[in-house]
């Protein structure tokens, strides 16, 4: 189906396909943020398992995403799309089919490569679907969806996992992962439109392996640290992984073929952009986990309870997501800074519930509702704003480098937040919870440090 025949309405039916694609993806991360508790329980697993239903997703989601995405220039998008999506759903029956610690570890790595194919096809899909003009509009919607699916995950996890469809229990989480990846292969072998590959493009195998290689190593480093206490491997991990990325930078640099563009790492303001975004996902993913496993762990609710608690954020995200969103164009990254104010403002009062009157849980909706008014007011705003100073020519690789650095700090942010619970909950439950706020709050003060570098207007005053 050649782009020129689509009709608008079948460019949004596009739109709609791969947004559930996206959807999907961090479906499966924020789950386990509900259902680590029950997963560890069942499988008779040490609690360090909970951690790494996360991290073991986000490092090879996190260390493949790019290639995945020059997989696609040179096999084929619809192909290397298809490709991800039949393997992600296989991975999914594969959780859901676990039987031990390492099965489901293993079967959450081989999700998060196949994944890692299927994400970045997306937005190559969309710049060749939808005229320029209307790329802003196309890429601004992402935002706020995508948040809105990170919120709604624990919620949809509590559901299924109280509701134990079949005696499924927190299986089922995975199996709805299955058949919303069937229905989804269905629809996208109808509509996605064929664009054939270039196979004359030549993928750096250098290139490829120092990003792969440092990736990994930073991010498991990273993971391991604050699953395992900050030791000589993990420290060593890091440097190790800096080293190579500093490696892939240079090489970049001198390459005629380059994995990125390098003229987007130019660009000050998008460089602020990326930063700000992935340490407020990550804050965001890490703020979620650590409310499930405090109100879990801590005081013993249910999944469904514990899901009915957190809802308040999903509020505040819709209320704000959509009330705000007309003024993104107009306030720019003054609306991030109110965004990050209210973030801070509902922590802050969060963790003085948990350090004051912490058996009082349901008194907790109030500042979750803050912090969700304020994930609301950053999720479409932090996109629009971070590329305001990027070329329309730009515009499509800018928009899936800011996805894929959403994807990879959502899993992150949850593996070293739930990390940091558990390494200090010897000390009870009220300092790890009280320590893990303390740690989204800096997060969110450096994303308050990077808003000057951030552009004043939105990318719709310069191209959409």
């Amino acid at each position: 189906m050649p782009e020129r025949i689509l009709t608008s309405t079948a460019r949004w039916w596009v739109f709609a396909a791969i947004l559930t694609a996206d959807v999907l993806d961090l479906l499966s991360t924020t789950v386990t943020n509900i259902a680590a508790p029950s997963i560890v329980t069942q499988l008779h697993a040490p609690q360090s398992l909970a951690p790494w239903l996360g991290s073991s997703y986000a490092l090879a989601l996190g260390s493949i995403l790019v290639i995945g995405g020059r997989f696609g220039d040179k096999y084929g998008y619809r192909r290397l799309f298809l490709i991800g999506l039949v393997g992600f759903t296989a991975a999914s029956l594969l959780c859901a089919l676990a039987w031990d610690p390492v099965s489901i570890v293993t079967a959450r790595v081989v999700q998060g490569a196949f994944g890692a194919l299927l994400i970045p096809q997306g937005f190559s899909i969309l710049i060749r679907v939808f005229p320029r003009e209307h790329l802003g509009r196309v890429f601004g919607l992402f935002g706020p969806i995508m948040g809105l699916s990170s919120i709604s995950g624990p919620v949809l996890a509590g559901l299924l996992i109280q509701a134990d469809p079949l005696g499924l229990g927190w299986r089922s989480v995975f199996f709805i992962n299955v058949l919303l990846g069937i229905t989804l292969m269905i629809v996208s072998l109808t509509l996605l439109p064929r664009y054939e590959g270039r196979p004359s493009i030549r993928i750096d195998a250098v290139a490829a392996g120092l990003l792969m290689a440092g990736t990994l190593a930073v991010l498991g480093g990273i993971i391991q640290g604050a699953n395992g206490g900050w030791s000589a491997l993990p420290v060593g991990a890091i440097a190790v992984g800096a080293v190579l990325l500093a490696v892939f930078v240079v090489h970049q640099r001198r390459s005629t073929n380059p994995l990125l563009a390098p003229a987007l790492f130019r660009n000050r303001s998008f460089v602020a952009g990326l930063i700000v975004g992935a340490v407020f996902f990550a804050a965001v993913a890490g703020l979620l986990y650590v409310t499930s496993l405090y109100l879990q762990e801590g005081h013993h609710l249910s999944p469904l309870e514990a899901a009915g608690t957190m809802a308040p954020m999903s509020v505040g995200i819709i209320v704000a997501s959509f009330s705000m969103r007309g003024l993104i164009d107009r306030l720019g990254r003054r609306l991030v800074a109110l965004g990050l104010a209210l973030v801070g403002l509902g922590t802050i009062s969060y963790l003085i519930l948990v350090m004051t009157i912490p058996d009082t849980t349901w008194l907790l909706v109030f500042p979750l509702l803050v912090c969700g008014l304020g994930m609301g007011c950053c999720f479409g705003s932090i996109f629009a704003v971070a590329l305001g100073d990027v070329d329309e020519e730009q515009a499509g690789s800018a928009s899936g480098t800011l996805n894929a650095v959403q994807q990879v700090a959502n899993s992150v942010g949850s593996a070293v937040v739930s990390t940091v619970f558990l390494a200090t909950i010897t000390m009870g439950v009220q300092h790890a919870a009280s320590t893990s706020l303390i740690f989204v709050l800096v997060a969110i003060v450096l994303c308050a440090c990077c808003l000057p570098l951030l552009p004043q207007k939105a990318t719709a005053d310069n191209w959409g």
